[in-house]
């Protein structure tokens, strides 16, 4: 299994949530929002911008930042 941060996932390939290291509030929100380890992870939509993109977890859709997104490390099975 090839780890990987999030902003790689290419869009509509999923991947699998393995560690999250944004700081402490970020963090908590984001374990808040349901972002746990294994859980499934696919980008969906980017902005015009680039920034933020859009992203499918549990069947919500969440939009993070770039700056978050690459301290969320996934793995791709």
């Amino acid at each position: 299994m090839e780890t990987i941060p999030l902003t790689k996932l290419k869009l509509n390939t999923s991947g699998f949530i393995k560690e999250i290291n944004c700081k402490n509030n970020i963090k908590r929100r984001l374990l808040d929002l349901g972002l746990i380890p294994n859980t499934k992870i696919t980008p969906i939509m980017k902005s015009v911008t680039g920034d933020p993109m859009a992203y499918e977890v549990r069947n919500i859709i969440l939009a993070i930042r770039k700056q978050d997104a690459e301290n969320i490390i996934v793995f791709v099975k």
